[in-house]
């Protein structure tokens, strides 16, 4: 029983030590991964799995020009922001990628490090490119504010005791990379990770308008678009207490609440569409 105790003291001693206030959230993260490793197993993974995929290339294709010009104007934008914040080591090491992917899947994400993909599947339901643009905010979010890295950490503590990331990556290969896939979307759990996930959602959808609204994307566009989502899903998606996202009608009047603020970053630019 002392044993025991013993352990759960260390074990909570270390998870206080290992909680960092986020620079631009303002919310305590667990991190027990580095920005750096992170980084390096993103490298690594998109890497992968752009050669299992087909990759559009830009020079061959409209709608893969438009990911790249998004992406990039995205990316300035919340390079600026951060820098006149003074936060410009928050992104140190960011070699921004964008890529747009053959699939029927209504998806994209951003690893760590700027490693974007957007999914074709998406294109028909974003319709434009400003919605695009809220998508990639919010992506791009997840990943600039370290949810990738809180996801992975949890992970690390619920699955394999804590071990620190060298060690677990020594002794379970297999198991950390699946917590890195899992970390950005691919898998879940019920039971604490799954409410908390969607505290990530909501930072990434409020953060999301203002960096599409930098870029000069108008990020009204963001109601009709999960308006779409919505009608999209018919009733057919799980009970949001079941899921890491939240519902559609959730999400909207969230964004509505956070619409006000978004828009006093907004600078339309003539070549939007």
């Amino acid at each position: 029983m002392k044993n025991k105790l013993l352990l759960l003291s260390i074990l909570v001693t270390m998870l206080v030590v290992a909680c960092s206030r986020n620079a631009i959230t303002g919310r305590n993260q667990l991190s027990l991964v580095s920005d750096a490793q992170v980084q390096q197993m993103a490298q690594t993974e998109y890497k992968t799995f752009l050669s299992q995929n087909k990759v559009i290339s830009p020079s061959q294709s409209k709608d893969a020009e438009m990911v790249k010009r998004v992406g990039s104007r995205i990316a300035n934008a919340i390079t600026q922001y951060y820098t006149k914040q003074g936060l410009g080591k928050e992104l140190e090491g960011y070699q921004w990628e964008y890529n747009l992917v053959s699939s029927d899947q209504v998806n994209a994400w951003c690893m760590p490090g700027g490693k974007i993909v957007v999914y074709s599947g998406l294109l028909p339901v974003t319709q434009n490119e400003a919605a695009l643009a809220v998508v990639l905010g919010h992506e791009i979010t997840h990943a600039v504010a370290k949810h990738g890295n809180e996801r992975m950490s949890e992970g690390l503590v619920q699955q394999l005791g804590g071990a620190a990331l060298q060690v677990a990556l020594s002794n379970k290969p297999a198991e950390t990379r699946n917590l890195f896939l899992q970390a950005y979307g691919l898998g879940s759990t019920i039971g604490v990770t799954l409410p908390h996930s969607r505290n990530q959602e909501y930072e990434a959808d409020k953060f999301g308008l203002i960096y599409a609204a930098l870029a000069g994307y108008n990020p009204r566009e963001a109601i009709p678009l999960w308006e779409r989502m919505e009608k999209m899903s018919n009733g057919q998606k799980p009970p949001e207490f079941l899921s890491d996202h939240p519902s559609e009608g959730n999400r909207i009047a969230r964004l509505q609440e956070q619409m006000p603020n978004a828009l006093k970053y907004y600078k339309p630019m003539g070549q939007n569409r």
